[in-house]
């Protein structure tokens, strides 16, 4: 089920793109076929992702009707773009899809994960909260034959699987001025490049190899900048830790080269006198804050790779 799991991530993608630049029904499919080239290129069931987009967009005024009375404190352009559109996803699911296929925990269940993996510190709630109330609506169908063998039970956090990450704020010196490279990921966030250290694998060392995939650069560890832990959800392992380590590290100002990195749209070199208006998820901007006062405090001091 791992498929229709990142099929249902494309889908909230394109709707994202689709809703945010003005919902123009004639762009749609190429947003779809594009996403799913660049960003499941190896998804065996696109077919999956055309069925969600096609019959929310052909339900979207009932599907909007719903949301609207379900939520009464939230006008509609008031709900997050992502939110929106995952409650879009999740109703489209709960009330229009074979139930066989897609029962009714599993509309809602979906929806939430995507909700939490996509969205604000609230949006897994907000999203419960909307779908769970028109389930109640509906009856709760379903609810005593719900498949049970696949369920993920919940594990204490210290019990949770452990995903090591590495990352860094990278900067160039270019034309006498400090530059900073981030990527942007598909919902709006300016972020730092960062991937999954493989089991052994030197923390510093992953960390350069998946800079050199995610950006095109080859960078030189300066400092540790510190670690963050958050929760995610895996469609199969169920909730996971991911501890990101963060490094402040140096390059050459050249062009980036943004990877085949699913979620991320550009990447990009910044003056650090314009990294204040970028738009940071919060546990971001304390990162690059730090690295901000290091370079600007001349207190860099290389660390060994």
């Amino acid at each position: 089920m791992a498929n229709r799991h990142l099929a249902r991530s494309i889908a909230l993608q394109s709707l994202y793109e689709w809703d945010f630049s003005g919902r123009h029904d004639e762009v749609l499919n190429d947003i779809v076929e594009r996403n799913v080239a660049e960003f499941a290129s190896g998804l065996g069931d696109s077919g999956f992702v055309k069925k969600i987009i096609n019959g929310i967009v052909d339900k979207s005024a009932d599907l909007d009707k719903i949301i609207t009375t379900a939520a009464p404190d939230w006008p509609l352009e008031k709900i997050a773009t992502v939110d929106r559109n995952v409650l879009r996803i999740g109703l489209f699911e709960l009330l229009f899809a074979d139930k066989d296929e897609v029962p009714a925990k599993v509309a809602i269940n979906e929806a939430i994960e995507l909700a939490k993996t996509f969205g604000g510190e609230n949006s897994g709630r907000f999203v419960n909260g909307v779908l769970g109330s028109v389930y109640k609506e509906m009856g709760e169908p379903g609810k005593d034959a719900l498949p049970r063998k696949k369920k993920i039970k919940d594990v204490p956090f210290e019990d949770m699987p452990i995903q090591k990450l590495g990352g860094a704020v990278v900067y160039a010196m270019h034309e006498g001025e400090i530059y900073m490279a981030f990527v942007h990921d598909i919902f709006g966030h300016w972020t730092l490049s960062k991937g999954k250290i493989e089991a052994g694998e030197d923390e510093k060392l992953g960390t350069l190899r998946e800079i050199k995939e995610e950006m095109g650069l080859d960078i030189t560890i300066k400092a540790v900048l510190g670690n963050n832990e958050y929760v995610a959800s895996d469609p199969e392992l169920g909730k996971i830790r991911k501890q990101v380590s963060y490094f402040l590290a140096e390059a050459r100002y050249v062009d980036l080269v943004l990877g085949p990195s699913g979620g991320l749209d550009d990447a990009r070199w910044f003056k650090m006198s314009d990294i204040l208006e970028l738009n940071f998820y919060g546990d971001i901007l304390p990162i690059v804050t730090k690295s901000v006062n290091i370079l600007l405090g001349g207190a860099l001091k290389e660390e060994s790779k």
